[in-house]
């Protein structure tokens, strides 16, 4: 079969097109012809191997998995004798944590993995598109508790996290300011956000509006810049992992009435991350949430798609189409 391999930290060009063995499922695993997968900005800190969290994940001196890549649609062309949720032919989404989804198969273990039945109206490439929901929700459920009639501000709203997270803050019935860039404001807008903020004319943290909750979800501001925007009570998300955000939370966990939260949700079970995709699954089938793809690219323009991703413009996800032929 056909995939990128990454046996290197480094730039796009570490990134090979390779024939290599298709994999043979293990008695409780399931394998998977996939359709569709994502570049997002984490795979590209991955392959980087950026200290300390790409290489923490991915391996110290090189990639533990040369096969990189999370999320994935596709069918299910064989189950081992053990797997008990899915039968041949099912057509499924969702994330692969030990990476391998760049490729025309994979073969993932029935427990361990989130995985579920793709929604009915979605295309494969639509349903690969599955992480930035995954993010999103824990952080405005749980950490933030969203409730109907709070205000929220969502920064990189036009993003694979932002777009998902504007449509489950309105969801949730939140009322919802997003902040992006002039070429996105129309796109924010058709999600549901009740305001959209041009981050290239306007400094929201100036404006002396406060909000309920404040998510930046590009890691592009601080706890400190954001505090005289916060309401009493209010808390401050952050999705890009940082020290200075663990820190922020950890303090005001302690003193003050405003917080700082992150939530670590690539570390949450594979059962309450299948648990959440049930549930986007349910509500995008409902038309009440739905992907936004900027580009496609086939699996052989891996590297180009990568490039244009670390660029940190595209709006939405940025998605690899997989072709197979009689051979694969």
């Amino acid at each position: 079969m056909k995939a990128i391999v990454c046996t290197e930290y480094g730039p796009p060009d570490v990134l090979q097109f390779k024939d290599v063995a298709k994999p043979v499922p293990e008695d409780n695993e399931v394998l998977i012809k996939i359709h569709a997968t994502t570049v997002t900005a984490v795979d590209c800190t991955f392959r980087q191997g950026k200290p300390f969290i790409g290489r923490f994940f991915s391996g110290l001196r090189k990639p533990n998995n040369p096969i990189q890549g999370t999320e994935l649609a596709g069918d299910i062309v064989a189950v081992g004798k053990d797997v008990k949720r899915f039968t041949k032919g099912d057509q499924v989404f969702g994330t692969s944590m030990g990476f391998g989804v760049y490729a025309e198969y994979v073969c993932l273990p029935e427990e361990g993995t989130t995985l579920a039945i793709k929604p009915t109206n979605m295309t494969y490439e639509e349903a690969a598109c599955c992480d930035g929901g995954l993010t999103a929700l824990p952080f405005l459920r749980d950490a933030a508790n969203i409730q109907s009639g709070g205000k929220i501000l969502i920064n990189g709203a036009s993003g694979s996290t932002g777009t998902a997270a504007v449509q489950l803050a309105k969801y949730f019935g939140a009322e919802v300011t997003g902040v992006c860039s002039t070429k996105n404001l129309d796109l924010v807008k058709s999600l549901g956000a009740d305001r959209v903020i041009d981050y290239t004319k306007e400094d929201f943290t100036k404006s002396g509006e406060t909000y309920d909750v404040i998510f930046d979800t590009v890691g592009k501001t601080t706890f400190s810049s954001c505090k005289s925007s916060l309401k009493q009570g209010g808390i401050y998300l952050e999705a890009a992992l940082s020290l200075g955000i663990i820190l922020q939370m950890l303090w005001t966990s302690i003193i003050g009435r405003k917080k700082a939260n992150i939530t670590f949700t690539g570390l949450r079970s594979a059962e309450e991350r299948t648990k959440d995709l049930v549930f986007l699954k349910e509500i995008i089938e409902e038309g009440r949430l739905k992907s936004i793809i900027d580009k496609r690219y086939p699996l052989e323009q891996m590297a180009e798609a990568q490039r244009y991703v670390e660029k940190g413009h595209k709006a939405g996800n940025v998605v690899i189409t997989i072709e197979h032929n009689n051979k694969t």
